[in-house]
């Protein structure tokens, strides 16, 4: 069977982009092996009719919508390798089964790595989060901790300071604000701990306090990290798309990268924004870029 597209993620982002070219009345197969980077996420925020809802729960609904497209068909399988083809590519999965495509939407999105922190995995997605846009709200007026080791951090309070006015900037040892950023947040009564994180404490997921390296401990209920990001798969790589210095894929207003036939949607070609509502518009803005040039293909031009 040849495929006029292989969405590589199952995701908002993939998953939108299938339903648009199922609409279209393309020949599509998801590729998806159940591996999302929000896995440890109860509630997802910020998308319009669905604030509050479970990401399995919205996966249901999403796989329910596509069901109507006979042309779409979702698979439970990884891809290994995406080659290029005299016609297209070809899909590689774990199951040594290959498919030929026209075209490929990589949609696998991120993996994440948090900083090395004692503890910092069994708070994270259930009182420390990543996005503010995302989980602020649920966290209002709490005494907040802001854990980043990179050059965000700055920006990160700032922002984190529309939710809460009790809030503790934690550099983790790494001197990653000058004495300007931390003059600035200190006239707003912004605290900055430059120590080292010897362990974050709390019970069933909350957070209770973060204890530092010196003997030191702040109460804190909650609060945001910044993980580093890469590229969930390297199939971009592979296939030679051209990278941005962030590390996501450097597309076109319709999800286009630099390959000829190949597209990529969500945190993979953004990296942020990170939200839900954002990857599926990416998704749908890729597949009507695939489906204008299939279509273009098919009346030779």
């Amino acid at each position: 069977m040849r495929l006029d597209c292989a969405i590589i993620g199952g995701g908002p982002a993939g998953l939108n982009a299938a339903l648009v070219l199922g609409r279209s009345r393309r020949d599509v197969i998801v590729f998806d092996n159940n591996k999302p980077r929000n896995a440890v996420t109860r509630e997802s925020h910020g998308f319009i009719t669905r604030d509050g809802i479970g990401p399995g729960e919205l996966r249901r609904l999403a796989h329910k919508d596509i069901a109507n497209y006979p042309s779409v068909t979702i698979k439970p399988d990884k891809v290994t390798e995406i080659r290029h083809s005299e016609t297209g590519f070809q899909v590689t999965t774990s199951n040594g089964v290959t498919y030929l495509a026209r075209t490929v939407i990589l949609a696998a999105g991120l993996k994440e790595s948090l900083p090395s922190i004692p503890g910092i995995q069994k708070f994270y997605g259930k009182s420390l989060f990543s996005c503010p846009y995302c989980d602020g709200w649920e966290l209002r007026d709490q005494p907040l901790a802001v854990i980043s080791e990179g050059s965000n951090l700055f920006q990160l309070a700032k922002i984190v300071y529309n939710w809460s006015k009790d809030v503790l900037v934690c550099t983790n040892g790494k001197g990653s604000l000058n004495a300007q950023q931390i003059g600035m947040l200190g006239q707003r009564g912004i605290q900055v701990a430059h120590h080292r994180i010897r362990a974050l404490e709390g019970e069933a997921g909350r957070l209770n306090r973060v204890v530092f390296e010196n003997g030191s401990e702040v109460k804190r209920f909650g609060g945001f990290v910044t993980p580093s990001w890469d590229q969930a798969a390297a199939f971009g790589e592979s296939l030679g798309c051209a990278m941005t210095q962030a590390g996501g894929f450097i597309t076109d207003d319709y999800g286009r990268t630099s390959v000829r036939g190949v597209y990529a949607a969500g945190d993979s070609s953004i990296i942020v924004p990170a939200q839900l509502v954002v990857a599926a518009g990416e998704g749908s803005k890729a597949a009507i870029g695939a489906n204008t040039d299939l279509t273009n293909q098919d009346f030779g031009w």
